[in-house]
C-alpha cells in the first residue's frame, strides 16, 4: 500500500531512492529464495524489513512474505505432520531437502506470529497488510494441510490459524473496529463464516471465565462488532462460497450444512448474552435481535430469558426488546404472563421522550390490534394515553391522538368512554382502568388479528 501523498513535512531527497530500493531488493530476495534453497537463510532479511518501524517498509515485507510462503505452500516445499525442533533436524536422520523443508517451516511459523503482532500495530494500514496475508496463508493450507487434520469433522480446514486471528480481532485493551469491517470480506465465505463463530464462542468461554463474568467494555463491544457481521444464508443452495474446497466427503462436512450454521450462530449468542454486558451494549443487541439474530437461530425460544430481563429493565431497553418479544410470541406461541400489565406500565411521560417512540407505538399498535382483547383492557390504555396526551409534547401528540382514536374504532365497544347517550347504559362500568392489576392475556388473543 503506497504512503499517503499529503504530508506536512515534505521527506528527505534520498526517502524516496531508499524504499524503491527496499522494494526492489525484497522482491529480488524472494525470488532468489524461490530459485534455490541455498539462498534460503536471506529469508531473514526480510524478516529484518518486517521489524521496521517505517510504515512502508513494513507493508512492503508483509506482501514479500504473502509471495514466499504462499508459493512455498503451493510447490509443499514446507514440512508437512508433526515439526521437530529445529536442532533435532540438524542433528538427525533426515535428507538435505528435508532438512531444508523444516527449517522453512519454522520460518513460516515465525512469520505467523510476527504478523499477528501486527494486528495489534499503531498504523491500521500495516493490520489491514497483515490481515490479508494471514488469511491467504489460511487460504493454501487449506488447500495443503501442514497438519495431520481430524478427518472425520473438520477436514483441511485451519482451525488453529483462524483462531489465532480472531484471539487478535476481539482484543481487551483496543477498539478493533476499523480492522474487523475489513475482515467482514472474508465472512462471506461459508467455511470461514462457521469457524470464526466456533472461534468466537471458545474465545468468550476463556475471556469471560479468567474475569469471572465482569463486564469488559473494550472486549465485549469488539467480539459483538464481530458477531453483528455475521449473517446466514436463509437457504442450504446458498452454501456453495468456501475458501477451502474440499475434494472428497464434502456433504458431510459441518461447514457445508445450514443447520450447524444455525447450531453454531444460536450457540455464539448465547454464550455472549449470558454474561452481564455494558449498558450501552443492550440497546445495540435488541435493536438489531429481531431481523438479524433470532431468524437465523435454530431454536429462537431459547432468547426469552434475555428478553424477558431486557423487558423487566424499564426505559428505553424495554421499549426495544418489545421486538424481540413480539416476534417470540406472533411466530414461536409464546406465553407471555403479565405481558399486558408491563406494556402498560411503560406508558409514562418519558414515553414521548426517547429516540425508540415510534417503534413502540408501531409494536403497541400491534399487540392491541387483536379483536379478542377484553374491552376493559383496551380502555384502559385509551384512557392512560388519553391523559398522557394532556401534558405531550406537540409532536407526540401526532402519535398519539391517532392511535386512541384507532384503538376505539377497532373496539366499538369503548365508545362509552366519549360517549354514553344513556345513563342506563351499564357498558361504563365494565370499564374501569383495571391493567395494573390483572392484564394476563394468552398468546392467542396477541397474535390473532382482526378480520
Amino acid at each position: 500500500m503506497a504512503p499517503s501523498k499529503k504530508r506536512s513535512v515534505k521527506p528527505a531527497k534520498g526517502a524516496e531512492k531508499c524504499i524503491k530500493t527496499a522494494k526492489i531488493d525484497l522482491v529480488s530476495t524472494v525470488g532468489r529464495i524461490l530459485e534455490s534453497s541455498k539462498h534460503g537463510n536471506e529469508v531473514f532479511d526480510v524478516f529484518e524489513f518486517l521489524q521496521f518501524e517505517k510504515e512502508t517498509n513494513v507493508i512492503t515485507a508483509v506482501n514479500a512474505c504473502s509471495s514466499l510462503f504462499c508459493t512455498l505452500l503451493q510447490r509443499k516445499e514446507l514440512f508437512r505432520g508433526k515439526l521437530p525442533a529445529e536442532d533435532d533436524a540438524l542433528s538427525g536422520d533426515y535428507s538435505a531437502v528435508d532438512k531444508y523443508h523444516i527449517f522453512m517451516r519454522h520460518r513460516y511459523n515465525n512469520c505467523v506470529e510476527m504478523l499477528l503482532e501486527h494486528l495489534s500495530h499503531e498504523l491500521h494500514e500495516v493490520q489491514e497488510a497483515s490481515l490479508c496475508c494471514l488469511m491467504k496463508f489460511a487460504a493454501g493450507e487449506g488447500q495443503d494441510p501442514l497438519e495431520d487434520l481430524d478427518w472425520s469433522e473438520h477436514y483441511s480446514f485451519p482451525r488453529e490459524l483462524i483462531q489465532a486471528v480472531v484471539d487478535r480481532l476481539v482484543s481487551r485493551t483496543t477498539d478493533k473496529s476499523l480492522l474487523i469491517s475489513r475482515f467482514h470480506e472474508f465472512l462471506e465465505k461459508e467455511d470461514v463464516r462457521y469457524y470464526v463463530m466456533s472461534s468466537i464462542r471458545e474465545n468468550m468461554g476463556q475471556v469471560m471465565e479468567k474475569s469471572k463474568g465482569e463486564v469488559m467494555p473494550v472486549y465485549q463491544h469488539n467480539v459483538f462488532t464481530l458477531m453483528s457481521n455475521i449473517s446466514i444464508p436463509k437457504e442450504e443452495l446458498e452454501l456453495s462460497n468456501f475458501m477451502v474446497t474440499q475434494e472428497a466427503k464434502h456433504e458431510d462436512w459441518k461447514a457445508a450444512k445450514l443447520i450447524e450454521h444455525k447450531r453454531t450462530f444460536e450457540r455464539m449468542w448465547l454464550a455472549f448474552l449470558k454474561y452481564k454486558l455494558p449498558s450501552n451494549m443492550y440497546k445495540k443487541v435488541l435493536v438489531i435481535l429481531h431481523d438479524a439474530i433470532l431468524p437465523h437461530m435454530s431454536n429462537p425460544t431459547l432468547m426469552i430469558d434475555f428478553l424477558t430481563a431486557a423487558y423487566d429493565v424499564g426505559g428505553a431497553i424495554s421499549l426495544l426488546a418489545l421486538n424481540g418479544l413480539f416476534v417470540l410470541i406472533h411466530q414461536h406461541n409464546l406465553d407471555y404472563p403479565d405481558f399486558y400489565k408491563k406494556l402498560y406500565n411503560l406508558l409514562d411521560p418519558s414515553i414521548f421522550h426517547v429516540k425508540y417512540r415510534a417503534r413502540f407505538f408501531h409494536l403497541a399498535n400491534l399487540f392491541l390490534s387483536s379483536s379478542h382483547l377484553p374491552v376493559y383492557l383496551v380502555a384502559a390504555f385509551a384512557k392512560r394515553l388519553a391523559r398522557l396526551a394532556l401534558t405531550a409534547p406537540p409532536t407526540a401528540l401526532l402519535i398519539v391522538l391517532p392511535f386512541i382514536y384507532n384503538l376505539i374504532r377497532r373496539h366499538p365497544s369503548c365508545r362509552v368512554l366519549i360517549h354514553r347517550p344513556s345513563s342506563e347504559d351499564d357498558t361504563a362500568e365494565a370499564l374501569p382502568s383495571r391493567c395494573g392489576q390483572n392484564c394476563h392475556v394468552d398468546q392467542h388473543t396477541v397474535v390473532t388479528k382482526r378480520g
